[in-house]
């Protein structure tokens, strides 16, 4: 296995941080041609994370978690307008 390759059981169930703080859960990986994509449970809802090295810097799959360094907004809390 090459060192910046997973499988998707490597990556389904892993904790997903943002400056330290936990914003999910990694609950599956979407293959997709130009890149995978990461589905990832946060409290209200399912995120998308293009699972790149820019966005997803770290994987540590000992301590259960990857870092997530989104681009602005993709982890936004929704406004309450509903």
């Amino acid at each position: 296995q090459e060192p910046d390759t997973w499988y998707d059981h490597q990556l389904v169930g892993l904790e997903v941080r943002v400056d330290g703080e936990k914003v999910g859960e990694v609950i599956r990986v979407d293959h997709f041609p130009a890149q995978d994509l990461l589905i990832v449970k946060t409290e209200k809802d399912e995120t998308m994370v293009p699972f790149v090295s820019v966005i997803v810097p770290e994987v540590n799959q000992a301590e259960g978690y990857l870092v997530v360094t989104p681009p602005q907004g993709l982890f936004m809390e929704v406004s309450d307008e509903n």
